[in-house]
């Protein structure tokens, strides 16, 4: 049984604590805050995930997966570290790498035995051979160890399953031995492992992560063309799809992408090119198409109440910044409802998950606990996140609640020729011909 410890219990540092215990190691998950760390003892998780928390109980039980915010116990007779702590972005779109620093330093002051130390977070090309020099410089004796770098690919709403059946490992290291071992760790997810140096490791983190926005923005570019022109743009995209040098994924119109990974991964890549000189201009392009989605789902929900949301009740439908989470990081409905209420509109929210969280981040929205009540006397509704609850909702009740049978649909959930045989004023985004019949409905 190896034995690992995971520092930073956040989204990807749980998850990859609790999938490797499940693999059969022991596993010691670390994080300086108490108020996690205790929680977890209890059970109680620090983000939502599906099954998440029956895999950390699980394994708890078994006892291969443990908690501490002590570095020396967490390093006690370990072999493999993984840092999996947040990189935010910092005043200038760089990556904001105080807590891998302050991680890299901890681990170098307490450890004991020789240590393989992996980068899980994502961190700027030449994080690698940083940490390095921080531990060699921080270590209380000359003790061997290596560091690897092993990028993350999770996605909120589907982690576990992404842990467990990943598309492939990525690993960078300058010592091959290194990189070896930490195959050997993933070698039970039978999937392929890429084994480079260090830098090209964490290049190719970002640029996948870059690309992926990079597919959202421009299908989103499709959908503002396709509604001049009057195409659909979930035809185009299923048409799109079936080439297999394109694919399906990621060619959904929408609010534009948000989270914790694409705003910030992007951004910082741009802030690495431009350091170095270059001019990456297409990233701009991705970011630059992605913010212009918010001000534009305030403007068409205007034109749809008339021109004006001034003394207007609007419910939205959908906080978090996608399905399956709580997750409110960089949420489009952030945005949007700052911008309904200065332009005086009442604002509602829903969401079957992360209203707890939102409430604090959005305190002039009024929250609801179902979407019915929340509905009742609304001039207009907004789809913000493709929860599979809204596909389900009982339109007829809905519309007879409301004070104007208006919806936006930011997700293209709705069929429109459906929605205008309910008699619903509806618009999609790049619905072509139904979209402009129904927008004129």
């Amino acid at each position: 049984m190896r034995q690992i410890c995971v520092v930073g219990v956040g989204y990807v540092g749980l998850i990859t604590a609790a999938g490797f215990a499940d693999l059969g190691n022991r596993v010691i998950a670390l994080d300086i805050s108490e108020k996690k760390i205790e929680g977890l003892k209890k059970g109680d998780m620090p983000i939502y995930e599906p099954g998440l928390e029956e895999l950390v109980e699980r394994n708890v039980k078994s006892g291969r997966l443990t908690f501490t915010t002590s570095y020396t116990e967490g390093l006690k007779g370990t072999e493999y570290v993984f840092i999996a702590v947040g990189t935010p972005s910092g005043v200038d779109g760089e990556a904001d790498l105080q807590y891998v620093e302050a991680a890299a330093r901890s681990v170098a002051e307490n450890m004991s035995d020789e240590l393989v130390i992996i980068n899980k977070s994502t961190v700027p090309v030449g994080t690698g051979d940083w940490v390095a020099g921080i531990v060699k410089r921080h270590q209380k004796a000359a003790i061997p160890f290596s560091v690897v770098s092993c990028p993350e690919f999770l996605r909120e709403g589907s982690a576990i399953f992404d842990f467990q059946n990943p598309h492939r490992t990525v690993l960078g290291s300058l010592d091959r031995e290194a990189a070896d071992k930490v195959a050997q760790l993933h070698l039970p997810l039978r999937a392929p492992i890429v084994i480079t140096d260090l830098r090209t490791a964490e290049m190719i983190k970002y640029a996948s992560n870059a690309f992926l926005a990079t597919k959202i923005s421009f299908i989103n570019e499709i959908a503002n063309i396709c509604e001049a022109l009057g195409a659909d743009v979930t035809e185009v995209a299923t048409g799109m799809g079936y080439d297999e040098r394109i694919g399906h994924h990621f060619l959904s119109a929408g609010l534009g992408y948000g989270g914790s990974c694409f705003p910030k991964d992007v951004l910082a890549l741009a802030h690495m090119a431009e350091e170095k000189g270059k001019h990456p201009q297409l990233l701009h392009a991705v970011m630059d198409i992605n913010a212009d989605r918010r001000p534009m789902a305030v403007e068409r929900v205007k034109e749809m109440l008339g021109g004006d949301v001034k003394g207007k009740t609007i419910g939205m439908l959908g906080l978090a910044f996608k399905p399956n989470t709580d997750d409110m990081r960089d949420a489009p409905s952030i945005d949007i409802a700052k911008a309904l209420i200065a332009a005086g509109a009442h604002v509602r929210g829903y969401d079957p998950v992360s209203m707890g969280v939102a409430a604090p981040l959005m305190p002039d929205v009024k929250m609801y606990d179902d979407p019915y009540s929340m509905a009742e006397g609304c001039d207009a509704l907004m789809i913000n996140t493709e929860w599979n609850e809204f596909k389900q909702l009982n339109r007829r009740q809905l519309q007879e609640s409301m004070n104007q049978p208006v919806i936006f649909d930011g997700r293209n959930i709705y069929d429109p020729a459906e929605m205008k045989d309910l008699n619903f004023i509806y618009r999609g985004l790049g619905r072509g011909y139904n979209g402009a019949h129904t927008a004129e409905a």
